[in-house]
């Protein structure tokens, strides 16, 4: 194994780590909530953060601090810093990872309506990274109960589930995905939603891993060691979940780990086409959509916040799969 893979694993996985524990904490690390508003500091470029040095006897810190800012042009949407007086920046004070005493901070920047959009794209990677987990959570849990029973038992069950299993991967995923979407009454709340999609897509993708696994099982049934398990009289179930399953683990990690960016971007897609989450909830797909607009994009950069979390969020899964895959493979060198 090389050691800049392993690196690159380490690194992946510390981005991510941060990635979901601010998501988790989203209350604690975002500034404000994803709802509120501030109709005074509309599209409000990135707060500037200004740095001084401060002595406390023989000890010299570094102390942050920001200036209050002005829309000086509404028609342009111009704005300037105040500097005649300066807010320092504290952290982990107010239940807050940094708070502003007197002055509003924004480090991404606010969108149309005021909001923070830092703090939208906290709340935001509550939906767009944890409908990965949980959707394959729930096909990895279906396909690995009927690929494993397909191919120890065999049969006419086997036959039924691999004709089930290859209806459903004949299914265009996303035209599907698009169709359901637009049957959802627009009334349903996002929560609703979020689980529709989760659901949805957990349907289509048990199948092909289902295939893989009962093909693995195929292979597995006929080992020395579930033959000596059946000569000492266990059970099918008792060999499904002592011998069978265990050795699946390792190929059903990776997998997971590979599949999860799949979910993401499904989501994502979705929302960003509005038939996703919808306003005023968030998730990095519908806060994606404002940035569909060149000559808005051209004006607000920081719009691309998102789309950045998305690159960054599959790159690290990717990174990881791959390094998951050659450790465990004795095949890959």
């Amino acid at each position: 194994m090389k050691t800049s893979q392993k690196s690159a694993a380490i690194a992946a996985g510390t981005i991510l780590f941060l990635l979901y524990m601010s998501a988790i904490f989203a209350p604690a690390v975002a500034p404000y909530s994803y709802l509120s508003q501030n109709r005074d500091f509309p599209d409000e470029p990135p707060t500037a953060v200004h740095f001084t040095i401060h002595k406390n006897g023989m000890t010299e810190f570094v102390r942050p601090y920001i200036y209050n800012y002005v829309l000086s042009d509404i028609h342009s949407e111009t704005y300037r810093e105040l500097k005649d007086k300066r807010y320092p920046v504290e952290f982990l004070t107010h239940g807050k990872l940094f708070y502003v005493r007197g002055a509003p901070i924004h480090v991404l920047g606010t969108d149309a309506l005021g909001r923070d959009y830092f703090s939208r794209l906290v709340y935001g990677g509550r939906i767009s990274l944890f409908i990965g987990l949980i959707g394959v959570g729930i096909s990895f849990g279906i396909g690995i109960i009927v690929g494993t029973l397909s191919g120890y038992i065999g049969g006419i069950m086997d036959t039924v589930i691999m004709r089930l299993t290859e209806i459903i991967m004949s299914l265009p995923t996303f035209y599907l995905l698009l169709t359901l979407a637009v049957v959802i009454p627009s009334g349903v709340s996002s929560a609703t939603t979020f689980m529709l999609i989760i659901v949805i897509l957990s349907f289509i993708g048990w199948a092909g891993f289902a295939r893989v696994i009962r093909g693995m099982v195929l292979s597995l049934k006929e080992r020395d060691f579930v033959n000596a398990s059946k000569a000492y009289g266990e059970s099918t179930w008792g060999i499904i979940r002592k011998q069978l399953v265990p050795n699946l683990l390792s190929y059903t990690i990776v997998s997971i780990t590979l599949s999860i960016p799949g979910y993401i971007i499904s989501e994502s897609a979705l929302s960003m086409l509005g038939l996703g989450i919808r306003e005023p909830d968030v998730s990095w797909g519908n806060m994606l959509s404002e940035a569909t607009n060149v000559e808005a994009l051209t004006a607000r950069p920081w719009m691309l916040s998102s789309g950045i979390c998305i690159i960054v969020t599959i790159l690290c899964l990717n990174i990881i799969g791959d390094y998951l895959r050659a450790t465990i493979d004795p095949h890959i060198h």
